[in-house]
């Protein structure tokens, strides 16, 4: 009965976390629509084409090199000994922290589309991928975490909380970004003399297409990091609920209805509820993503238009900035005085997603300067005038045009 009892539980698990694994890997054709219809047409192929490679080699890295390092667990055994006595649950739980893993190259792809060169930056994935984020990954949730969340505990109070990712992942993500769209430069014409130049996006339907799988697959992405049926939590589901919604309706009146950033508003809001998303109350979930989504909206603004940043799909501000945003705000609306679990401090959040930010920018200013140097990463001026899709995939996104 007990063994019975036991092999029901652990398919269970087994089953749980192969459905969450599989909603987040479908957020990555989210990131691919999201890229293509901000895009222009002559970039299109090579959003989806970088974006499938870097899940590809995400995949092979991670399981050689990645996991192991982020959790001291690899799978070099026998068919039969990776399965063991748990149904083969290691293997599912490096599928979806895989997941997460890849989001980092995915992230990084909206941020330089258009004039960056293929393999060079495939080179930088696969090392983020296999080593950068594995080793913050290992600090925060995996083998090594013991000796940096006692040092939290220690000196802020408590440990630093990141449920879902908002600084692990996001954060991340964002903040490597940006050395590479620093070296990169902006795209040919979008400031000219000084000046800005809006280059018009490609396609709203795409990228709205790219929102609305995004956000389903958010709930995989959240609810799921339990990683165990039992860990589930109702107030995880509706905390993002009301952070993506939070997020809309922020937006919608800050961008004066503007489509792209109505449909980036959901993104930002579900970014910020990640870190705090089963400790706070829904009604707190609403108001961390409606910030976020202001942060989103007036960030990109800034970043665009101000400091004159072509960051084509503000990356750093989305993922990087609002990231960091949901690893703070989680020490302050998981406070009980705000209808919050507790168990958290804002010292410790602050420590910790301002170590994130540290982290990310060293190893992206390193990693990227080094590319730089050695393969060059931007495209040719005639590549980039005719576009990535021709020069890099010799296809365009709509090949039939040609033939007219």
């Amino acid at each position: 009965m007990e063994a019975t009892v036991n092999g029901l539980l652990n398919g269970s698990n087994v089953l749980f976390l192969m459905l969450g694994a599989v909603m987040v890997f479908a957020m990555h054709a989210g990131f691919a629509f999201l890229e293509v219809g901000t895009v222009t047409t002559k970039s299109q192929v090579n959003a989806f084409s970088k974006i499938l490679t870097d899940w590809a080699v995400s995949t092979v890295i991670y399981f050689l090199i990645g996991y192991p390092l982020a959790y001291g667990t690899h799978f070099l055994h026998p068919a039969g000994a990776l399965l063991g006595n748990s149904q083969g649950f290691e293997l599912v739980r490096f599928f979806f922290l895989l997941c997460f893993a890849a989001c980092i190259p995915a992230i990084i792809s909206g941020g330089i589309a258009e004039r960056a060169r293929f393999y060079p930056q495939v080179l930088a994935g696969a090392l983020f991928v296999g080593l950068t984020y594995p080793l913050f990954e290992s600090l925060i949730w995996g083998q090594h975490s013991q000796w940096l969340q006692s040092m939290f505990e220690r000196l802020g109070g408590a440990q630093f909380h990141d449920f879902a990712g908002s600084v692990v992942v996001h954060s991340m993500g964002g903040w490597l970004a940006l050395p590479a769209v620093l070296f990169l430069g902006a795209r040919q014409g979008r400031y000219v003399h000084g000046r800005s130049q809006a280059i018009p996006v490609s396609n709203i339907p795409f990228l709205a297409l790219g929102s609305w799988i995004l956000a389903v697959g958010w709930f995989g992405f959240n609810v799921m990091s339990a990683q165990q049926v039992t860990g589930i939590s109702g107030l995880v589901a509706v905390n993002s609920l009301m952070a993506l919604v939070g997020g809309v309706l922020f937006a919608l009146v800050a961008g004066r209805n503007d489509p792209g950033f109505l449909h980036n508003g959901a993104l930002a809001g579900l970014i910020a509820i990640c870190a705090g998303s089963d400790i706070v109350h829904p009604l707190a979930a609403f108001f961390m993503g409606g910030f976020g989504s202001l942060i989103f909206v007036y960030g990109f603004k800034w970043e665009q238009e101000k400091l004159k940043i072509d960051d084509v799909l503000g990356v750093w501000p989305l993922h990087g900035v609002i990231g960091t945003w949901g690893g703070i705000a989680a020490g302050i609306f998981g406070q009980p005085l705000f209808g919050g679990m507790g168990g958290v401090t804002f010292i410790s959040q602050l420590g910790g997603s301002l170590l994130a930010v540290a982290y990310a920018l060293l190893n992206g200013f390193v990693i990227y300067g080094i590319i730089r140097k050695v393969f060059g990463m931007r495209l040719t001026a005639e590549q980039e005038f005719s576009g990535p899709d021709l020069a890099i995939h010799s296809i365009n996104a709509y090949p039939e045009e040609r033939v007219k």
